[in-house]
């Protein structure tokens, strides 16, 4: 597949129609939970429900809480399958630059405008998008292949102000991994490193016994 060949609304949608995502019956699940924060342990259990609500059992500290919630959110909120005209409908795409490495940039128009991504190998590989108040860069790296789409497995992201430019806290190296329960992929760990005030800081979560609710619980 090639640019000259299909259109950019083409290549973007079979890239994003490529990503892992859970069906509609996924029944949501429970799990144990470890945080580990620059040294200090945080120790707990989860509930995703099937509407993807998150629950966070056990874990006194509550900063260490959110930042559990936070992720089980933001896990979630990246395996609702929604279909490309549900979320680009509105979007008009163009071609920009090819880089060395075959990676194809995708201009967007319409609602999403200012927005770009690229494309290679059937994946989004950088997302540059204006999300409320910030613009978010993320390159990704590196993938986990289910047979059933793609996860990220390597990747990074910063925000900037969309006006100035300016960066929004440091860069964050991601790295996930994770663990098929029945049918579905699921997060067993995730690793961010981030630099604050030009100290790395790490943080690691740990989802382990990962067990998919009975239907109806």
């Amino acid at each position: 597949m090639t640019a000259v060949q299909v259109s950019a609304q083409d290549l973007f949608r079979a890239a994003y129609e490529n990503r892992y995502t859970w069906d509609k019956s996924f029944p949501g699940y429970t799990a144990d939970v470890t945080l580990k924060l620059d040294g200090q342990e945080f120790k707990g259990q989860v509930r995703l429900n099937p509407n993807l609500t998150a629950e966070v059992l056990g874990v006194e500290d509550e900063a260490a809480k959110k930042m559990i919630h936070g992720q089980l959110w933001e896990t979630a909120i990246h395996r609702v399958r929604r279909t490309f005209e549900e979320t680009q409908g509105q979007n008009t795409f163009t071609y920009g630059n090819t880089d060395a490495d075959g990676a194809v940039e995708i201009l967007m128009g319409g609602k999403a405008e200012g927005d770009r991504y690229k494309v290679r190998d059937n994946i989004v590989t950088l997302v540059h998008r204006h999300i409320h108040n910030v613009v978010v860069t993320i390159n990704t790296f590196s993938v986990t292949e289910t047979g059933e789409g793609y996860l990220s497995h390597r990747y990074d992201s910063i925000y900037h102000d969309p006006k100035t430019g300016e960066p929004k806290g440091g860069l964050s190296n991601f790295e996930d991994s994770y663990e098929k329960v029945g049918p579905y992929f699921i997060l067993s760990r995730r690793l961010i490193s981030t630099e604050v005030d030009g100290k790395p800081s790490t943080q690691e979560f740990l989802f382990s016994n990962i067990k998919l609710l009975e239907q109806n619980s």
